[in-house]
């Protein structure tokens, strides 16, 4: 289950988040009013137990400053949510172990984003960090053959509903759990969590059944070994 608190700026939103179930943790490089300083992240790493992801979010850089930040900071992984070509996904990659490409819902542009050598794809508003939702229904009937990460104008009204319709593998909240810009809401974080973790146990219960389903079928004719 993928569960990422985004725009994380001190520690008490960091370890709030991880004890009430957040797996991945994501901390903005990029120019962003959340954008947080290198060393603040490294303290803050050093406290994130070992299993939870913790992702440098970059629009834009070059691929080797990319990588020199995580490696600087103890990151698991990179998110790159801007304009980066399939080269410098590459790059990234061949060094960092966990990388996320976004995309944005406007052009509905995961199609091209599909073919890049990242983990995960991180599906987001056309105006990031807008605390802005997009139409779900777009991706409702699309098969991604990469895990899919929902983001954009989540929050603990909308989520379970979201998680329904686009069964993703993944989610992804920033402005939605803040009671102020780059501080996070107690009660809103504990709900967003909570209704998270049930929505995506079910999408994950179904995916499970339809598995045991197809296994229960067996395997198609061998036409060769019938001979």
């Amino acid at each position: 289950m993928f569960i990422k608190i985004c725009g994380i700026t001190n520690e008490d939103d960091a370890l709030l988040s991880v004890a009430l179930g957040a797996t991945a943790l994501g901390f903005v490089f990029a120019q962003s009013p959340r954008r947080v300083d290198r060393e603040i992240v490294k303290d803050i790493v050093k406290r994130v137990p070992s299993e939870v992801l913790t992702i440098g979010v970059f629009r834009n850089d070059n691929p080797l400053k990319v990588i020199e930040t995580v490696y600087d900071c103890g990151l698991s992984g990179a998110q790159l949510h801007g304009d980066e070509d399939g080269h410098d996904v590459a790059l990234v990659r061949s060094k960092v172990s966990f990388v996320i490409k976004a995309a944005s819902a406007d052009a509905f542009s995961i199609g091209e984003y599909e073919e890049y050598p990242c983990d995960a794809l991180l599906l987001d508003s056309p105006q990031p960090g807008s605390g802005s939702a997009f139409d779900w229904s777009i991706v409702e009937s699309r098969f991604v053959s990469k895990p899919l990460i929902l983001a954009g104008g989540l929050n603990p009204s909308n989520i379970e509903e979201a998680v329904s319709i686009v069964k993703p593998f993944g989610v992804d909240v920033s402005s939605g759990v803040e009671a102020k810009l780059g501080k996070k809401d107690p009660v809103a974080l504990k709900s967003f969590i909570q209704r998270a973790t049930t929505a995506l146990s079910k999408v994950e219960a179904e995916f499970a059944a339809k598995s045991r389903m197809v296994e229960s079928m067996g395997s198609p004719y061998d036409w060769e070994e019938s001979i």
